[in-house]
């Protein structure tokens, strides 16, 4: 057997390809697909079968470009009703690669129509079986049973099934068999996935904190206990899955001068700013938004930017556009008006008008604070568990996700504001949309909490 695992750092996501005898199969493939194709080519295979485990929804998946360029069928399990040419299959079902039988076992839970797949190399019988379990197991967790693939039930009754599956499916697998999810740590999709990207079912019975023993109503509870807002964009990502996203060569932006880039901004486009956050504070184009290309790019620019909007991209060259446009598609967003071409250097070279946004140390933070007469509004964008920790002391916590909403009832514009995170990177992003609101005297703490706990000033638990 060829067995190949691919992983996207910036979605935290894991897909594979198995092959054997000239053919091949390709699990839960990411929206830019042509490395499987390298990889198939490389070892002469041929893609026979694209197997999906679910409807994600937290990328949108190359499925259909897959198969296209390949000839490939899709393969979905039978509850997904995929809107596009597929195979449906049911628990117990089998499709061969070479010597590689591929087991298809329903395990809903996260989603109804989950499936893990096992491969078994019979031309190796003694080798250990490999699972692909996607969003059903992870390294030492398993999936939300509340985002947007479970529509119309309740997380309660996923999650009663997401323990049948783990206890009735996954755990009567022999110890030896590898574990190979479709998410690591870092994912939206679980909230305790280690860093590790894999292990044996036996290795997930002893340490694994969702599969100790216990019963079926403490498993429920567990599961649907202090769960993190599902991020925004889930909805549309399964939906877009569900009727299969177009060829990446469709989507095509065009290079803007500063005179049409502003045009387009009269007319109610958006302007996102994929430069670092030092850059950005430097000399940004007012009332764009901040999510640096370095950092989690493409799940922030889900979570904050609305379909509809029509987006301008400025960033230092060509590459960092094409790379920003294939993250944006990445999770389903694709309406780019275009780029802003020449950069900020063109920008300002036209005359046209620039912000700064002041970025302060966590020294010159702590000062601030112990000036009585300045009433610093410090607002930790933090997930509200990491605000639990440890924070600076009085800062409210306003999560990014909910910033905007949260702007007209728990933020005062008139105030000077400071904003932490953890360690820049989601505070720069929520002090570009405070800034796009209205607030004037703004300050992005470099180096977020991370720096104010090292310099040893006192944190509020």
């Amino acid at each position: 057997m060829h067995f190949k695992q691919f992983y996207l750092g910036c979605l935290s996501h894991a897909s594979y390809l198995i092959g054997s005898n000239g053919e091949a199969a390709v699990v839960d493939p990411q929206r830019d697909v042509q490395q499987y194709i390298d990889e198939a080519e490389a070892h002469g295979l041929r893609i026979r079968y694209v197997l999906e485990t679910h409807l994600h929804a937290d990328f949108v998946s190359g499925h259909r470009e897959l198969a296209a360029l390949t000839g490939a069928e899709i393969v979905f399990g039978h509850r997904a009703g995929a809107e596009f040419p597929h195979v449906a299959v049911h628990d117990g079902e089998e499709l061969r690669i070479g010597d590689v039988v591929l087991l298809a076992l329903e395990t809903p839970g996260h989603t109804p129509e989950g499936i893990s797949w096992v491969a078994i190399d019979t031309a190796e019988p003694d080798a250990p079986r490999k699972v692909f379990t996607g969003d059903t197991l992870f390294i030492g967790d398993v999936g939300r049973p509340d985002l947007v693939g479970s529509k119309g039930y309740s997380a309660e009754e996923m999650a009663s099934l997401l323990y049948d599956s783990i206890h009735r499916k996954l755990l009567t697998l022999d110890d030896e068999v590898e574990v190979y999810p479709a998410h690591g740590a870092g994912s939206a999709c679980g909230r305790n996935i280690s860093s590790d990207r894999s292990s044996t079912i036996g290795e997930q019975r002893r340490t694994n904190y969702a599969l100790r023993p216990m019963t079926r109503e403490q498993f429920i509870s567990l599961m649907t206990s202090d769960l993190p807002e599902a991020p925004g964009y889930f909805s549309m990502d399964a939906e877009i899955n569900r009727r299969g996203a177009g060829m990446l060569s469709e989507i095509a932006v065009a290079a803007l001068t500063p005179a049409e880039a502003n045009k387009a901004m009269q007319q109610g486009a958006l302007v996102l700013d994929v430069r670092d956050s030092t850059a950005f504070a430097n000399g940004h184009i007012p009332g764009s938004v901040n999510i640096g290309l370095k950092g989690s790019y493409a799940p922030w620019s889900g979570s904050l930017i609305k379909p509809s909007d029509r987006l301008i991209l400025v960033a230092d060259g060509k590459d960092e556009i094409d790379e920003a446009v294939m993250r944006l598609a990445r999770v389903g967003l694709e309406n780019v008006a275009g780029y802003l071409d020449g950069g900020i250097l063109a920008w300002n070279a036209a005359g046209l008008e620039l912000e700064t946004t002041p970025q302060i140390s966590v020294a010159e933070l702590h000062a601030r604070l112990q000036d009585g007469d300045t009433p610093l509004q410090v607002i930790d964008v933090r997930a509200e568990r990491e605000y639990a920790t440890g924070r600076v002391p009085g800062a409210k916590n306003v999560p990014l996700p909910e910033l905007e909403a949260r702007l007209a009832t728990d933020l005062d514009p008139s105030r000077p504001t400071a904003v932490v995170c953890a360690g820049g990177y989601r505070s720069a992003a929520a002090a570009s949309l405070l800034q796009r609101h209205g607030f004037k005297q703004l300050y992005n703490i470099i180096g977020g909490t991370s720096a104010w706990e090292r310099a040893g000033y006192q944190t509020e638990r």
